[in-house]
C-alpha cells in the first residue's frame, strides 16, 4: 500500500477526545488518508457531561455507502469503533462487502462494555450482532469484558493464563483471524496486550499507570490501525499502540482540569517516531 486509504466508522463526540475526534488525527498523523463515516454526532461524550446533544445518523449510512459504490471508492482498511445499534452493525457488514479493496484489513473494536458490564443502551441482541461482525474481522481488539461477552464466558477480575487462552481460542472459533486482547494482567502493577494469530500468542507487558483516562481504548485502537496499515506486523503494531497510549496517559496525569479525555495531541510526535524507527530498523 503506497498511499493507503482507511475508513473509520464510529460516532463523533465533538468535545471529549474519543471516537472519531481521536481516530481521524491519529491515523492521519501516521501518513494515511483517513475517510470517516460518522454513526452519530454528540456535543460531548457521555461520561461526566450532562445535557449533551445527540443526533443519530444510522439512516444516512446506506446512502453514503451507495454513493461510494457509484463513484468506485474503496478502502485499504476499514476500522469500526463504537456502533450504536444492531442496525448500524448490519450496515457495516454491507460496507465491508461493497467497499473493501483487494487485501483490505477489516479491524473491529467491539466497543460495547467494560468493567464487567455492558455500556448503557446495549443488550444481548447487540452482543449477538457484534459476534457476527467480529467473525468477519481480520483483527478484533476487545477488552476483557467484551471478550467474555463475545465468547459467552463468565467475567472474572482475577484469572490465570489458562482462562485468557481459553477465551482467545473461543474468539478464533468465532471467526476472528487475529486477536489483539487489551488489558491482560497476570502480575500486580502490570498490564499488557496479548496478540494471537490462532497458531501462536505473544504478550507485551508494561507498567500499569495509576491514573486512567476516558478514550484511551480509542487512542489504542487508532494507533494500532495506523501502525498496522503502515506495514507493521500485528505484534509490533500492538506494542507501538500500547507505548503511545501510555505516553498519552502520562501526558495527562499532571493536569487535573483535563478530566474528560487524554491529551494525545502533544505526544503524536512520539507515535510517528516509533513508526519511522520501526521502518528504518527493517530496511
Amino acid at each position: 500500500m503506497k498511499y493507503p486509504r482507511v475508513l473509520t466508522i464510529q460516532d463523533i463526540s465533538c468535545v471529549g477526545q474519543c471516537s472519531l475526534t481521536v481516530a481521524l488525527p491519529i491515523i492521519s498523523a501516521c501518513g494515511i488518508e483517513t475517510a470517516v463515516l460518522p454513526s452519530a454526532v454528540l456535543s460531548t461524550h457521555t461520561a461526566g457531561f450532562k445535557g449533551y446533544t445527540f443526533r443519530d445518523l444510522t439512516e444516512d449510512m446506506p446512502s453514503i455507502c451507495d454513493h461510494w459504490v457509484k463513484e468506485g471508492i474503496c478502502f485499504d482498511a476499514i476500522y469500526t469503533g463504537y456502533l450504536g445499534s444492531t442496525k448500524q452493525i448490519e450496515y457495516v457488514v454491507d460496507i465491508f462487502k461493497l467497499t473493501a479493496a483487494d487485501g483490505c484489513y477489516k479491524i473491529v473494536d467491539p466497543a460495547m462494555a467494560d468493567n464487567g458490564k455492558l455500556y448503557p443502551g446495549f443488550n444481548m441482541a447487540f452482543v449477538n450482532e457484534m459476534k457476527g461482525l467480529c467473525g468477519k474481522a481480520d483483527y478484533v481488539i476487545p477488552n476483557l469484558t467484551e471478550a467474555c461477552l463475545l465468547t459467552d464466558t463468565e467475567y472474572r477480575e482475577s484469572y490465570d493464563e489458562g482462562y485468557i487462552n481459553e477465551i482467545v481460542d473461543k474468539l478464533h472459533r468465532l471467526g476472528c483471524k487475529n486477536v489483539i486482547f487489551t488489558g491482560v494482567s497476570y502480575k500486580d502493577g502490570m498490564t499488557g496486550v496479548l496478540v494471537s494469530d490462532g497458531s501462536k500468542s505473544c504478550l507485551y507487558e508494561h507498567k500499569k499507570e495509576v491514573n486512567s483516562c476516558h478514550g484511551t481504548g480509542d487512542i489504542y485502537a487508532s494507533a494500532f490501525v495506523g501502525a498496522l496499515v503502515k506495514g507493521k506486523n500485528a505484534y509490533d503494531a500492538a506494542v507501538i499502540a500500547a507505548d503511545y497510549t501510555v505516553a498519552c496517559i502520562r501526558e495527562t496525569a499532571n493536569d487535573p482540569t483535563h478530566w474528560y479525555g487524554a491529551r494525545f495531541e502533544p505526544v503524536l510526535g512520539k507515535l510517528i517516531e516509533m513508526i519511522v524507527k520501526e521502518n528504518a530498523d527493517h530496511e
